[in-house]
């Protein structure tokens, strides 16, 4: 550990601290380690980790019970890992023997209402403000019933009570508002944003993990092009960058005492005003035995240097997200990128010395046409004969609206399987390697970005058959063809499931997440669709 834990009192707080995959899945999550050294550093609280196939010794009791959160999909875990320690699925159907269960990370912040009815208390936000607040409220409280400490909570910035907030909906099902159901409760909930000059980095480096024996060191946080569709660049905005003498430097060299791996992590980590600084420290003879890994960068800032330093760390390859071959595509999704640097990138790749070249694109995003994907097709072979013996990778997803986007109005446009398949039959034959992300799964995140709080009995319907894309739309269908008896809410039958994963929403509806507070408010938003629909055009 990269950490001393503290030595907790005897009345501490009894927390555990829940990820819904396996222990080398979780404690490979940054997020994850930081919210648990978080906890472990406070004497006041006891907390032990959970996974999936094994968790730390738990005493009977728990005050607190908590799940990190990074992937739509893993949302029905949480059921199980509930169920495994006798705590009611329903919060409201919690008493004051059973423990507070909150959850955090970027899907619950996004849109926490499908998994809304699960927890008492959401938080909203960066876990670097967020925590000690919570635990700070929860201990002012810890003397009052369990239903006055959760209340309490409410006041926190950035801390949701799902409870505390009723939705209402017209007679054929369209949602009317979500509302506080007291009148002394916030009417909306802002995401919380950390914006000091520290970011995180490992709290444990294991040969067990994920990605074996490597520290992990965040250099920025959000990113500054603003792509329509990306999560990562809207939800946490501002760009943020990690200091480099007080933050990066110090990091790095604590990490570099137990291991000898390396990975530099962020959304647009080479747009870091002081790259090129980190980069030629990291370059000097006294780290001439560590491997560094960094994650997708910027296809412009791709140098030749860049890929020498690189190569000579016991890195082979490189990774640059295009999104698409079109023009007129990475112009509607706002990717400032021309074909050009995206040559350029290859050529100054294999010229620093790498082998493999890794990229990023998409299918189903709005407008797009099959011409948009022959014209991806054409750049990777034109990219493979202009740069002979550089392996090209190419990994896509397909578009998946997400909130507190441009794109969150826009529907999974079903045009985007035929599309994986037909890029897929243009670049497997010739020799170049073709990673297509599920179709399928891409449905359901639709299902879990875009639900409201009528998703919740269908995810309970779906456990045991959460892995296949026939087994929610049978659980779809059951909990809306079905009288299902969840809680005492009364919520009108679900919508038809293509009006929540394909249909394209009028900028005017009001959406499951309207009592959210994000980064930008939502017509700006709205003027950056706008803005898109008006390029796809040009």
């Amino acid at each position: 550990m990269l950490f001393e834990p503290a030595s907790t009192d005897a009345s501490a707080l009894d927390v555990v601290l829940a990820f819904p995959s396996t222990y080398s899945i979780g404690i490979t999550s940054l997020g994850y380690q930081v919210v648990w050294a978080t906890l472990a550093q406070r004497n006041d609280v006891n907390v032990r980790r959970l996974f999936t196939d094994q968790s730390e010794p738990i005493n009977r009791h728990i005050d607190l019970f908590g799940l990190s959160l990074s992937w739509e999909l893993d949302g029905p875990v949480l059921l199980d890992l509930l169920e495994q320690h006798h705590i009611p699925l329903w919060s409201e159907q919690r008493g004051e023997d059973d423990p507070i269960v909150f959850g955090g990370g970027p899907v619950l912040t996004a849109n926490p209402e499908p998994l809304a009815p699960f927890f008492d208390v959401i938080l909203l936000g960066d876990g670097e403000l967020l925590l000690s607040s919570f635990i700070d409220q929860i201990q002012i409280y810890r003397t009052t019933s369990r239903a006055q400490r959760i209340r309490a909570l409410a006041q926190v910035p950035g801390i949701y009570i799902p409870a505390l907030y009723q939705a209402s909906y017209s007679q054929n099902g369209d949602l009317l508002n979500i509302e506080p159901i007291e009148p002394n409760i916030p009417k909306y909930i802002a995401k919380q944003t950390w914006r000091g000059n520290t970011l995180s980095h490992s709290m444990v480096v294991t040969p067990k993990a994920a990605w074996p024996s490597i520290h992990m060191v965040e250099v920025v946080r959000s990113c500054p092009e603003l792509c329509r569709f990306c999560l990562a660049s809207y939800l946490a905005l501002p760009f943020r960058i990690s200091s480099l003498d007080d933050a990066l430097i110090p990091a790095v060299e604590k990490g570099l005492k137990v291991t000898r791996r390396l990975g530099l992590l962020g959304a647009s980590i080479t747009q870091h005003p002081q790259f090129i600084d980190l980069l030629s420290w990291l370059n000097k003879d006294q780290f001439e035995n560590i491997r560094l890994s960094i994650s997708s960068v910027r296809a412009s800032t791709v140098t030749p240097e860049l890929a020498r330093i690189l190569s000579k760390r016991g890195s082979k390859s490189i990774t640059i997200a295009i999104e698409s071959g079109s023009d007129r595509i990475r112009n509607v999704v706002n990717k400032k990128l021309t074909k050009e640097e995206i040559f350029t990138a290859a050529h100054n790749a294999k010229e620093g010395g790498l082998t493999s070249l890794k990229l990023y694109g998409m299918v189903g995003l709005p407008t797009e046409q099959e011409e948009d994907i022959n014209n991806t097709g054409e750049l990777l072979l034109q990219l493979k004969s202009s740069v002979p013996g550089l392996r090209l990778i190419l990994g896509v997803s397909s578009f998946v609206p997400k909130a507190h986007t441009p794109f969150q109005w826009q529907g999974v446009r079903p045009e985007a399987e035929k599309h994986l398949k037909l890029l897929g039959k243009k670049l497997v034959p010739k020799g170049i390697e073709f990673r297509p992300e599920s179709y399928g799964w891409s449905l359901i995140q639709a299902i879990l970005s875009r639900g409201d709080r009528r998703i919740a009995p269908v995810i309970v319907a779906v456990r045991n058959s959460q892995n296949s894309l026939g087994g929610w739309k049978k659980a779809y269908q059951h909990v809306q063809h079905s009288k299902v008896d969840i809680n005492s809410s009364k919520l009108p039958p679900l919508p038809p499931w293509d009006e929540i994963v394909h249909q394209n929403w009028d900028i005017g509806k009001i959406l499951p997440w309207s009592h959210i507070k994000g980064p930008l408010p939502v017509p700006t938003l709205a003027s950056h669709l706008i803005e898109a629909i008006q390029n796809s055009r040009c």
